[in-house]
């Protein structure tokens, strides 16, 4: 705490000075980081404070046997709250606090497999909501028809989180899932095993996004008209932008807003996250002399399996973490296994 004090004063200084003014977007970072600095110490202090009310409280009660199921109320959410900082310690990230860019995309498995991936972006947004974050839909390609109830599957989607910690927390939900179970494809009523790849990127900051140089001729941009729901201009005019950086073969698309402006720019973001992770990946193959290939969403490259027959389970590879509430977890409850993911 008095480190962070003064780490105040000193940042607080030097946003008075004229000369710091002369650059906006560093300007801009030093208030944040005062703003972060500041909200941080709030909240331990308000943890201390609800300490010593229950300290008084404990003395109180001594007196007056009808506050102890206060106490006990008291103690149960201090305990929340201090398991929710203790969490954050684990993601220092440079980007872990800010927001995230989270793409499905159907792997093997067909139209189970697009299927499949309609589940996962359904569970995430289960997920976000119980976490406060909000979400928007960036592109969403759709898939075949036909299956039961008319549902449509999902080739591909971007969905935008935003909140505290919002990349921090789900990062580690990248990779290949896989789901079994009885096909509601299949007139048969056979069992079918379906992968989707799940990606997570950074929303990079304006002021870091000149450390990603992106060249105008080194762009391909391409415009189509939206193919899902977006209000009267779908299928009429091209306002969907699909951005190719040549260099790399790396693609970023946005459909969803009505303005082809605004679907660049939600392109532009996602490209410039996607350009930093595949830079941050080969920092790390460098460190690790990781495997030079890439994974596909296929078999025995999953993180984790959601089986719903011939029994009901959710096992995450990587932690062994397990459970039979294979529903809930579909339903968003992903809190377990994020967790210890985070802590390893």
């Amino acid at each position: 705490m008095p480190e962070k004090q003064k780490k105040i004063e000193e940042l607080e200084k030097k946003i008075q000075s004229p000369n710091v003014w002369k650059n906006p977007e560093n300007a801009a970072k030093i208030s944040k980081e005062i703003s972060q600095l500041k909200e941080k110490i709030e909240k331990i202090s308000g943890l201390e404070n609800d300490l010593n009310d229950i300290k008084e409280l404990r003395q109180l009660a001594k007196a007056d046997e009808n506050l102890q199921k206060e106490i006990e109320q008291k103690q149960e959410n201090l305990k929340n709250q201090i398991k929710k900082e203790e969490f954050q310690v684990f993601l220092s990230g440079k980007y872990d606090r800010g927001n995230a860019i989270l793409e499905i995309r159907a792997g093997a498995g067909g139209v189970d497999a697009q299927d499949w991936a309609t589940m996962l972006l359904r569970m995430f947004e289960r997920y976000c909501v119980k976490s406060e974050f909000q979400t928007k839909i960036l592109h969403q390609s759709l898939g075949e028809g036909g299956g039961p109830e008319g549902r449509i599957g999902t080739k591909s989607v971007a969905m935008e989180v935003k909140g505290n910690y919002a990349y921090g927390i789900l990062k580690n939900e990248s990779g290949v899932h896989r789901l079994v179970r009885i096909s509601p494809f299949s007139a048969q009523k056979l069992r079918h095993t379906s992968f989707a790849a799940v990606e997570v990127l950074p929303e990079i900051e304006k002021s870091d996004e000149k450390e990603i140089e992106i060249k105008p001729e080194d762009l391909k941009i391409e415009l189509f008209r939206s193919s899902g729901p977006g209000g009267q201009n779908v299928n009429k005019r091209e306002t969907a932008v699909r951005l190719i950086h040549l260099p790399t073969g790396i693609s970023a698309t946005s459909q969803i807003e009505r303005s082809q402006a605004q679907n660049r720019e939600n392109a532009m973001k996602i490209l410039y996250a996607k350009i930093f992770l595949q830079k941050e990946q080969e920092r790390k193959k460098e460190i690790k002399e990781a495997k030079k290939e890439a994974k596909s969403a296929s078999w025995s490259n999953q993180i984790r399996s959601y089986v719903l027959h011939p029994y009901k389970m959710v096992k995450d590879h990587r932690t062994d973490v397990e459970t039979s509430g294979a529903e809930k977890v579909l339903d968003g409850d992903l809190d377990e296994f994020i967790e210890k993911e985070v802590k390893i």
